[in-house]
């Protein structure tokens, strides 16, 4: 019988789909009470929405998963991780970064080097470092002008600083950390206090999570996360990535596929065992 404290962290930017539920039924798993921390993930206030997270809560409910109370929700702790970032930048381990994704592009296409593609990152290509070349005077010009940033980790120096790191997931063992294939990932930006890297992180430490639930596609995301645990003194909870939800078209469900959401399952009559028995044999991995 597992006993671990887990999570479940769905973001309000649409309505939650058969992986949400598979993987909500995955965490709850995990605990002898079969229960987890709800978490809401919305420091995007650009894409999530309060009806998105009252439907969450809705179908979370419907599916009789349990949680307790209060949920934490990322958009009423910002000073958690202005905090964590303060310190970071106090070790003089970050640098603000002015480039858009195009100048990136660009300067990767004019170094004429094959580019390095980070491992699920929206950012995609590694950063070459552009910015972390140039003068605490240019920086500060550029601060004072308004410009929009990032705050980016100064990935190699962390990395001396901690020493080699290593993880665990339950199911294929321990992991020697490897942050270096994220470069000097972005842990905030201007005008949003915490990348999910960095919020995560710090999340998973307030609630005392001991195991991490969450999708394969995230097992890389892990390396990085071990690099921030070491640099802030968090402790480091064992991982366990399941597997994905693939629909019969073979692409794994996510929202901007259009696939059918717990509520249009709810509608057409569908049960909390249905969606099991969906999610569990009708689509593959």
């Amino acid at each position: 019988m597992f006993n671990f404290r887990t999570r479940f962290a769905p973001s309000p930017t649409g309505y939650l789909h058969l992986g949400h539920a598979y993987s909500a039924f995955f965490a709850s798993q995990m605990s002898e009470d079969k229960t987890f921390e709800l978490r809401i993930e919305n420091i995007d206030n650009t894409r999530c929405r309060p009806e998105y997270e009252e439907a969450i809560i809705e179908d979370l409910s419907w599916l009789d998963l349990n949680w307790p109370n209060p949920v934490r929700r990322q958009s009423e702790h910002m000073e958690d991780y202005q905090a964590a970032l303060a310190k970071l930048e106090n070790m003089g381990l970050t640098y603000p970064c002015f480039c858009s994704r195009k100048e990136i592009q660009q300067e990767i296409n004019a170094a004429g080097n094959a580019p390095h593609i980070t491992p699920n990152d929206p950012d995609r290509f590694l950063y070459p470092g552009t910015c972390r070349k140039k003068d605490l005077i240019e920086h500060k010009d550029k601060l004072d002008a308004g410009m929009p940033y990032a705050v980016r980790l100064k990935t190699d120096k962390a990395i001396n600083l901690v020493g080699p790191l290593t993880w665990v997931d339950i199911d294929v063992g321990k992991q020697v950390a490897r942050p270096e294939i994220f470069g000097d990932v972005i842990l905030a930006r201007k005008d949003t206090p915490s990348s999910y890297h960095l919020a995560v992180t710090i999340d998973d430490a307030i609630q005392n999570i001991t195991l991490v639930t969450r999708g394969h596609d995230l097992f890389e995301a892990s390396h990085i996360h071990r690099l921030i645990q070491a640099l802030l003194g968090l402790p480091t909870p064992e991982y366990r990535h399941h597997r994905l939800i693939i629909g019969p078209d073979g692409k794994r469900l996510a929202k901007r596929n259009k696939v059918p959401t717990i509520r249009q399952l709810r509608a057409e009559g569908k049960t909390p065992k249905n969606i099991r028995d969906l999610v569990n044999f009708e689509y593959r991995h």
